[in-house]
């Protein structure tokens, strides 16, 4: 398995622990009947750590489908090589990196693990021009 397609299933598994982290700061907040039941209506704002994880996660979703095609084109044209591989590792690791920073409330590096892990993205996506 190339290495682009390693990270790409470790970017899947990352995007699944942003989700449960999720899940369980909302339940936690907002209770386990609010959880349990329909969730018809506005719900009250989520605050602190559960709103900064909720960013977050749609901060990935945002980038993580230009990744995941990316990577798949990258694999599909058999264009893959250290560049690719490196870009892959570099989006993955940013990645990690920005869920903690930004729960913790860090600004400037939340930001810069935001723009690293965009030009991992970009790198790979060179690959294909």
């Amino acid at each position: 398995m190339s290495m682009e397609t390693q990270m790409l299933a470790w970017s899947i598994a990352l995007g699944l622990a942003h989700v449960l982290l999720g899940a369980g700061l909302m339940t936690r907040q907002r209770g386990m009947k609010w959880n349990a039941s329909a969730r018809d209506g506005e719900p009250k704002p989520l605050t602190g750590v559960a709103a900064r994880v909720e960013r977050a996660t749609r901060n990935f979703l945002e980038t993580f489908p230009f990744f995941a095609a990316a990577v798949l084109a990258v694999v599909m044209t058999e264009r893959t090589g250290s560049e690719s591989a490196l870009g892959a590792q570099v989006y993955f690791w940013a990645r990690l990196a920005y869920l903690p920073i930004y729960a913790a409330g860090i600004p400037y590096l939340r930001s810069l693990a935001w723009a690293v892990s965009l030009w991992g993205l970009l790198q790979v996506l060179w690959v294909l021009f």
